[in-house]
């Protein structure tokens, strides 16, 4: 049986795209995953119950509020360097 099967360029780019849509949506379920642990294991210091102490709400959000922040900053910063190289 032959395992290497040809694709037209169209379907190629069609996959590329797809795959890559794919590899961005598992990095964002795992980056989810990375700070959602770290914010539990920095502000949840009880017993979980039906509802999480003021002080603990507060902080799970002032650090997804930062997590998000210092994101969005590196992100910019790629997009400038990137800009920079390009020019």
């Amino acid at each position: 049986m032959d395992t290497n099967v040809k694709f037209d360029d169209a379907t190629q780019k069609e996959l590329a795209s797809f795959l890559e849509k794919q590899q961005a949506e598992a990095r964002l379920h795992s980056t989810i995953h990375n700070f959602t642990g770290i914010c539990w294991d920095k502000c949840v210091t009880g017993t979980p119950s039906t509802r999480f102490s003021r002080s603990e709400e507060s902080c799970l959000s002032n650090c997804v509020d930062r997590f998000l922040d210092t994101s969005l900053f590196m992100v910019k910063r790629i997009e400038e360097q990137r800009a920079a190289l390009e020019n």
